[in-house]
């Protein structure tokens, strides 16, 4: 952990509380206005100057350019390239839609969450989950678990899985030190899978006999277009996983030399974009505007976070976060309403600031505190539709098909306090103490 003379004052951090609130209560109360990526964009750049300017007065400048270069770019190109990639492949059919089916979509897709990303994997299976619904009336409560399965809970057991995670890898997590949550992810995914089941197989019950008919008689089989960009999305597992210093150690030689793994992760978004056909990425609705929503207000994001974390690490020890339960709960917590990204960046930092170098480190931080930051961003990022970036997407997507989803607080109380929180605790009891 590097340690810098100027004592950071409380009041720099207020640049980034102010984005973070922008980010969640604008989509509630202007939402018109913050539909349009350029007034992200304004904003993010808006609450970013006063920062830039303190820190370069400062002399800081330093460690804002390594936030940028080094966090920020690498972040990014990892986005945008799964994005593009997981872009040009196509999943469409209708087949019946019994617990049993729905089931193992959500199954499906909470493994190839930690591959593709939970973006990625929600943007695919999204729609031909819709497909194989439609003739179902009561199926509001399949889009909720998907967002909290396939958009979150999934994406744990590799960097690719949620962005969260991706920061703790740049921070030094080996690409394999993920697997070491399986069982929280099994554990957590097996819960919600049985409860969706369950619940899946009681409204399946209520559905008219009718449309249960035309479900069995109106079949799709499934279908994928654009198969070859699962080749490009095996690059970029390949490239994050082993163009990195614990196997090419000449990389430690210099900083810029890490930027060989994003090249060859770009080179990967670059041949899906020269091999996909339009019409396979038409039949996706795909658009530039959800990357570009992430590039504006994550840039904003990276450098308003500067000063927040080295307050944080100069003053960890004095705020009273040490136990990894803690540190699993504040990042949860913190991750249900803010983005989930910069909450585990920020509390890294807190753990940094702890100065622990005894027993198993991983990413410079005890391995238990790692683990409860990791599963807590991730797994809390469902507890609300502003948690995690795909949420929107999904709740977007199911609202062009007409089902109507619960708005901000129904989501919470209806939905997440109720059947997730309560898991999120076991999973707390069993495995972060």
């Amino acid at each position: 952990m590097e340690h810098y003379s100027v004592q950071i004052p409380l009041v720099s951090m207020f640049p980034f509380v102010m984005l973070l609130l922008s980010i969640a209560l604008f989509p509630l109360l202007m939402n018109r206005l913050w539909e349009k990526n350029i007034n992200k964009l304004f904003v993010s750049l808006l609450l970013s100057v006063p920062v830039i300017i303190y820190l370069l007065l400062s002399g800081l400048s330093e460690k804002l350019f390594e936030t940028i270069v080094f966090d920020y770019l690498p972040f990014i190109i990892l986005l945008g390239s799964l994005f593009t990639i997981t872009g040009g492949i196509f999943l469409d059919g209708d087949i019946e839609a019994r617990p049993a089916i729905n089931t193992s979509f959500l199954a499906i897709g909470a493994a190839l969450a930690s591959f593709m990303g939970t973006t990625g994997a929600a943007m695919l299976l999204i729609r031909a989950l819709i497909h194989t619904n439609k003739e179902r009336r009561y199926k509001v409560h399949t889009i909720l678990f998907f967002i909290a399965i396939v958009a979150n809970c999934g994406g744990l057991l590799t960097p690719l899985g949620d962005p969260p995670l991706f920061m703790m890898y740049l921070r030094g997590a080996a690409f394999t030190w993920f697997f070491n949550l399986a069982p929280e992810w099994f554990v957590t995914n097996l819960f919600l899978l049985v409860t969706f089941f369950l619940i899946d197989t009681y409204y399946y019950k209520k559905e008219d006999k009718s449309s249960i008919a035309t479900d069995r008689s109106v079949i799709k089989p499934i279908r994928i277009a654009g198969k070859l960009n699962f080749l490009w999305l095996f690059g970029v597992v390949v490239s994050i996983a082993f163009l990195n210093e614990q196997y090419l150690p000449f990389l430690k030689l210099n900083h810029y030399f890490a930027f060989i793994r994003e090249a060859a992760v770009v080179s990967m978004a670059l041949l899906s974009l020269l091999f996909t056909t339009k019409l396979t990425r038409d039949s996706n609705n795909f658009t530039w505007e959800p990357i570009r929503e992430v590039g504006y207000l994550f840039l904003g994001i990276f450098i308003t976070m500067v000063p927040c974390l080295l307050y944080l690490e100069q003053n960890a020890k004095s705020l009273g976060v040490t136990a990894p339960y803690q540190f699993y709960y504040f990042s949860g917590l913190l991750s249900s309403f803010l983005d989930n990204t910069p909450t585990a960046v920020t509390f890294h930092s807190l753990a940094s600031g702890l100065g622990i170098q005894s027993g198993q480190l991983a990413a410079g931080i005890p391995e238990a505190i790692l683990k409860a930051i990791s599963v807590g961003a991730v797994f809390f990022g469902s507890m609300t539709y502003i948690g995690n970036g795909p949420n929107f997407m999904v709740k977007a997507v199911a609202e062009e098909n007409n089902i109507r989803m619960p708005d901000f607080f129904a989501y919470l109380f209806k939905f997440s306090l109720v059947i997730l929180l309560p898991i999120f605790i076991i999973v707390q009891l069993i495995f972060i103490h």
